[in-house]
């Protein structure tokens, strides 16, 4: 979690272009306010996550079959961010930049960002759909692996031996996955619909992971702004973007006919129907908000190790809520994740450390010169 300039051989988690806002809001804020929101974010996003993709689980076991209302709850929760938007301050009084970006320009990304994540929430309802709970978070942790690749070439992250070792780790925990017979599905679900899950959530992870540096890149070069409000406006936007998106889908595909038969027939009544999908909207918008909030105070790639982190939190809440099966394949599975995860935290410490002495050793000449 390096926040300082560091322009030795092996860089700091953060790419040179965002250290210097970074750099801005460590001072400003204070090192153990700075902490406090790191935090704070790192909780949202692992107690949002692993309620929403239980709760996605939940609706499917209890009878519910919509993959485009399970993709439009994913987003249709942002106007609950619109509150912590009234009481920050306007982002345009902090700009770092005297040349804001244009309407149009921003209207862009935005819409460009919100098509994507609209697409990426549709493959993981299909994944979840055809895959339990356990099997399901256990694949989407590819995404640290996308998201090094992604990183590499669109944030100028390197590539150390202790990455490269995380990213074959984690390829290999979701090709043990797949080669799995008895990781299978949900009871009823064929080999074939299996498959199709699997592929929706590998192709899901590789998008979210190029979401999460599109975003890293649009905060560096088109945004250049240092406020949290920023970080909002850009989930409330791209969400409005995606929420229409998948409205259109609903609609569009016929859906929209079978909900109210969905909502009479579900396994625990109506209103369980219909709480099941406030709280499942809630919980992603809670998720989203320590997703951005991450890449914001830290980087994408660190916020794609505490979703990984998250993702080998959930099979075990999955195996206690829903007794999914956890055989040996999957135990191994979910280690080689905490052993990916562990790798890029331990690289994380000594950029941190490196950063620092870097640091400690540029003051030493001023200290001297001011005696």
């Amino acid at each position: 979690m390096c926040v300082y300039l560091n322009t030795g051989s092996q860089e700091s988690i953060l790419p040179k272009e965002e250290t210097v806002i970074e750099q801005t809001l460590f001072v400003k804020l204070g090192r153990w306010q700075w902490w406090f929101l790191v935090v704070l974010n790192v909780f949202f996003l692992i107690v949002g996550q692993t309620a929403a993709v239980l709760l996605g689980r939940f609706y499917y076991d209890q009878g519910g079959n919509s993959k485009w209302l399970a993709t439009l709850v994913q987003t249709a929760a942002f106007p609950v961010l619109l509150i912590p938007l009234y009481f920050l301050p306007s982002s345009k009084d902090h700009a770092t930049t005297s040349n804001p970006p244009s309407i149009k320009v921003l209207a862009l990304v935005y819409f460009s960002i919100g098509v994507l994540l609209a697409g990426d929430n549709m493959m993981y309802s299909v994944g979840l759909l055809y895959l339990s709970a356990s099997t399901y978070s256990l694949i989407c942790a590819t995404q640290l692996a996308f998201n090094a690749v992604f990183s590499y070439f669109i944030n100028s992250q390197k590539f150390t031996m202790l990455i490269l070792n995380s990213v074959i780790i984690v390829s290999f925990s979701a090709a043990l996955i797949g080669v799995n017979d008895d990781s299978g599905g949900p009871t009823g679900v064929s080999r074939g619909k299996y498959i199709l899950g699997f592929i929706c959530t590998i192709g899901a992870s590789a998008l979210y992971s190029l979401l999460l540096s599109l975003m890293q890149l649009s905060f560096q070069k088109v945004l250049k702004r240092e406020t949290f409000s920023v970080v909002l406006e850009m989930q409330i936007y791209t969400a409005l973007v995606a929420s229409f998106a998948a409205t259109v889908g609903l609609f569009a595909s016929g859906e929209w006919r079978r909900l109210h038969g969905e909502m009479v027939n579900y396994g625990k009544g109506r209103v369980s129907y219909v709480m099941t999908l406030v709280w499942t909207a809630v919980a992603w918008q809670v998720c989203s908000v320590g997703v951005v909030g991450l890449i914001f105070v830290v980087s994408s790639l660190f916020s794609n190790v505490i979703s990984t982190l998250s993702l080998a939190v959930t099979p075990i809440a999955a195996v206690i809520i829903f007794h999914d099966k956890m055989n040996g394949v999957k135990v191994i599975a979910m280690l080689l994740a905490l052993w990916g995860f562990a790798s890029y935290v331990y690289q994380n410490y000594l950029d941190d450390s490196k950063a620092r002495r870097r640091q400690a050793d540029a003051r030493e000449p001023q200290n001297d010169s001011s005696i």
